[in-house]
């Protein structure tokens, strides 16, 4: 059972901890845009992001998306774009994988694979990554407990996945104030009853980011491991969730905020 795991996931984020030294030790950043949409908008954001010494760059080629015509990312093409960004600045890549069919892509080109919330129970692609052994970050389901939340994450260790970091992303409840309901019992229990590094993602929770900062700093009273934030460079041009990604000068203070 998860108890059992050991804490893995976190040898790669000690790699990156010394470049954390103006903040809590050991508490990691995720950031870049939701999705991947051209060589410009990826340097312009990773090029601001290394300067302010953030190692872990995100960005979705593969977007699973509620309606059929909104962007579905770039695919293939968007992978080759963050990697290449990821190697220019030194950074650490994370992308979402939605397919079986893409885990051998993925892999070329990804240093983490992102399970998100629409296939936490997608069974199969779990047990594929497990038998990868790639570093793997999966995100709560919108409608799961937190038993099953962790129940995902053995399907993956079941098969020999020992780098699991566990992400906190909201729930779906009666209320609309937040684009979901961020449960961050379930950070807390996490940290409480498993060995895995656990982060919350402050974008998907929340949907909005007059109040980003004051949600990061009650994440970061809880000791978990990390964040994870959309940030874009142009955020009213992007397309998908422009209204949640922070510019360049929000994530600035988002980042001094969180420092005191």
């Amino acid at each position: 059972m998860i108890k059992k795991i050991t804490r893995s996931s976190f040898e790669t984020f000690k790699k990156i901890d010394e470049q954390f030294d103006s903040l809590k030790k050991g508490f990691q950043i995720i950031a870049g845009p939701c999705s991947v949409e051209n060589e410009r908008i990826m340097d312009e954001t990773a090029q601001e992001l290394s300067k302010l010494g953030i190692k872990i760059l995100r960005g979705g080629a593969y977007k699973p998306r509620t309606s059929p015509y909104d962007f579905q990312g770039l695919k293939k093409e968007g992978l080759k774009i963050l990697s290449q960004t990821g190697k220019k600045y030194n950074m650490i890549t994370v992308s979402e994988i939605v397919d079986t069919r893409h885990l051998e892509t993925m892999a070329d080109y990804v240093d983490i694979l992102q399970v998100g919330s629409r296939n936490m129970q997608n069974f199969e692609l779990l047990k594929e990554i497990g038998r990868s052994k790639l570093p793997v970050i999966i995100k709560r389901g919108m409608c799961s407990t937190i038993e099953e939340f962790k129940l995902a994450a053995e399907y993956v260790a079941c098969e020999g996945n020992r780098n699991i970091i566990m992400c906190e992303r909201g729930i779906r409840t009666f209320e609309t104030a937040t684009r979901n309901t961020l449960d961050i019992s379930c950070a807390a229990i996490l940290k409480k009853e498993t060995q895995l590094p656990v982060i919350v993602d402050l974008s998907h929770s929340l949907g909005r980011k007059d109040i980003i900062i004051e949600i990061a700093k009650a994440v970061l009273a809880l000791g978990t491991d990390g964040i994870m934030v959309e940030v874009h460079s142009q955020p009213q041009k992007a397309l998908s969730d422009s209204i949640q990604q922070l510019n360049l000068k929000e994530f600035r203070n988002l980042l001094e905020a969180i420092k005191t």
